[in-house]
């Protein structure tokens, strides 16, 4: 736009020269010449315009949006229309309480009062995207800055009106993820209302009052120490059992070698092994006998 401007100021300039003074007849047609062709020049730039990837384009005339879309690509328009290229990639918005992590510097995090009347602190991404064909009306009615108009408001809003129905340690643990299914249903609806797509919500980190924190660790020291003694009991039960089957078998053992031993099965064991001894190059004194018999010595 700005060169079909110059142009036309430089066809105007060379015009009056060639009627104010006939020396400057032939200066006066070099600026012609120059001013037409710079004209055509933005007049055919301001026809073309290119949209990047990732991107749409959205016409104004005159401060009128237009419904229709430019997608990606090379296009030829009215010299007259603006373009406004509008990001339908994937995007996020953080709100963090940890400085410079989130959108907004400083403590970002989202605080919301718990079933319990507790205060929890919430670090939360939203990932959405902007619908393609909906970016004319986002342009209109809420403009470039969506993200903090609608993405940041809605987010905190939908995330407190829900919190009010869990407790402090249900947010924490075992309904986390009910949470998060419960927020992203009511903050999507709000989001496609606006020409938004959320894509995905992402409850970064929870963190709960130093109260509740010293009771849950409490709880979970309680549990483990249940554990530990649960295991040491059943490895005592399985040491006595273990026991228990020992003695038995012993008594197995004994009660069948007594019933399957006679006399003269004794007598003859005894006799094998007063025969090592009397054998042995360290024996000094044999004593010898058996049952009812007077026993004699073997000796040096």
């Amino acid at each position: 736009m700005p060169l079909l401007f110059i142009g036309i100021i430089l066809f105007i300039l060379g015009f009056n020269l060639g009627r104010n003074d006939v020396r400057l007849v032939k200066l006066a047609g070099l600026f012609k010449i120059i001013g037409i062709i710079v004209f055509v020049a933005g007049l055919l730039s301001s026809c073309v315009v290119q949209v990047d990837a990732g991107n749409v384009g959205v016409q104004k005339l005159f401060g009128e949006v237009r419904d229709e879309v430019l997608p990606s690509g090379l296009h030829f328009i009215n010299p007259l229309l603006k373009v406004e290229h509008i990001n339908v990639k994937t995007q996020n918005y953080t709100m963090s309480g940890i400085h410079d992590e989130g959108d907004n510097s400083g403590d970002d995090a989202i605080r919301v009062l718990s079933s319990d009347g507790l205060e929890v602190t919430l670090d939360l991404t939203v990932l959405y995207k902007v619908i393609a064909s909906q970016a004319p009306n986002l342009v209109q009615s809420i403009g470039p800055d969506y993200a903090n108009v609608i993405i940041r408001p809605i987010s905190r809003t939908r995330i407190r009106d829900n919190a009010v129905y869990y407790t402090a340690v249900d947010l924490f643990g075992p309904k986390r993820e009910e949470f998060q299914s419960r927020i992203f249903a009511s903050i999507e609806k709000d989001f496609k209302q606006r020409g938004l797509l959320l894509e995905q919500l992402l409850v970064r980190n929870i963190t709960l009052p130093e109260s509740v924190k010293a009771t849950i660790e409490s709880k979970i020291n309680a549990e483990q120490e249940s554990q530990k003694m649960f295991f040491v009991l059943e490895k005592e039960k399985q040491e006595a059992e273990r026991k228990r089957v020992e003695a038995q078998g012993i008594a197995d053992y004994q009660r069948i070698i007594n019933a399957s031993l006679t006399e003269k099965q004794l007598q003859y064991e005894l006799i094998k092994a007063q025969k090592e001894i009397a054998t042995s190059p360290n024996s000094k004194v044999i004593i010898m006998g058996g049952k009812g018999d007077a026993p004699f010595i073997i000796g040096n």
